[in-house]
């Protein structure tokens, strides 16, 4: 009997959790998906123009998915809405700022943004461009946790790395000046399970994109793994998956104190 009251708790333990990944799974989606036909530019304000560096002034270009659009902060500000405003403080420069991020992008979407006639123009006048790319590409709609298997994240990997680099190759041919800030990954999911798992495969992502940060020149790697790993759901919006307004402020910190004149 008591055998069998075991065996039925498991079973309604193992029906919650299925539960659990396919509403998260919902969930991410709805926050990341692409749209169908996604605009060349997402912009949220586009000051740049070719006589900037003339005029003594400052431009920043936000590349990316919706780390980079802001997305679970409720003041809409995200963590390139905080930099401008932090730099601001700090000078009498004008500072310019062109949010291109676009929500659910990957880094093979990425990619072919930075291609584009126009976002190469506002490239070239960038004085800093700041980039969030990965997180989709890794957790794929939540679909890695479901099948969480170690050869399928090495191609994912694999691939993301490819991308990065033509990226990163394709930046610096357009702009060789800017100093370039790659934002990197921290594991929402921190809490689960298989956290010691996912946080590993996390921290090797992170890694490998160091390493191929080095291989530019002023293209620095910004960590923010350990910023969300102690105290993750003070920091994560209602998604448990985005940060909120004070996670990214704590990410903006952090890449507003890298940023030299």
């Amino acid at each position: 009997m008591r055998g069998k009251w075991i065996q039925l708790i498991a079973a309604v333990s193992g029906l919650a959790c299925l539960l659990w990944l396919v509403g998260l799974g919902w969930s991410l989606y709805e926050y990341l998906r692409v749209p169908a036909n996604p605009p060349a530019i997402a912009s949220k304000s586009v000051e740049t123009d070719s006589k900037a560096k003339q005029d003594n002034r400052f431009n920043i270009i936000a590349i990316g998915d919706s780390l980079t659009r802001g997305t679970g902060d409720s003041t809409g500000k995200g963590y390139v809405g905080n930099v401008k405003d932090s730099l601001e403080e700090k000078t009498d420069r004008k500072i310019y700022l062109s949010n291109l991020g676009i929500k659910g992008q990957r880094s093979n979407q990425l990619l072919q943004q930075v291609k584009q006639p126009e976002v190469q123009r506002q490239l070239k006048d960038a004085d800093v461009i700041m980039m969030t790319i990965g997180g989709n590409d890794l957790f794929q709609s939540g679909q890695t946790l479901v099948d969480l298997n170690l050869n399928n994240v090495k191609t994912l990997q694999n691939q993301y790395l490819k991308n990065v680099n033509s990226i990163l190759s394709t930046m610096r041919a357009v702009n060789k000046d800017a100093t370039i800030f790659f934002i990197g990954l921290y594991n929402p999911f921190i809490k689960m399970d298989n956290a010691n798992q996912t946080s590993s495969i996390v921290r090797e992502w992170n890694f490998k994109s160091a390493e191929l940060s080095a291989k530019y020149p002023k293209t620095v790697f910004v960590p923010t793994f350990d910023i969300f790993e102690l105290k993750v759901d003070d920091y994560l919006y209602s998604d448990h998956f985005h940060p909120n307004a004070e996670g990214y402020k704590l990410v903006a910190d952090r890449v507003a104190s890298l940023i030299t004149w």
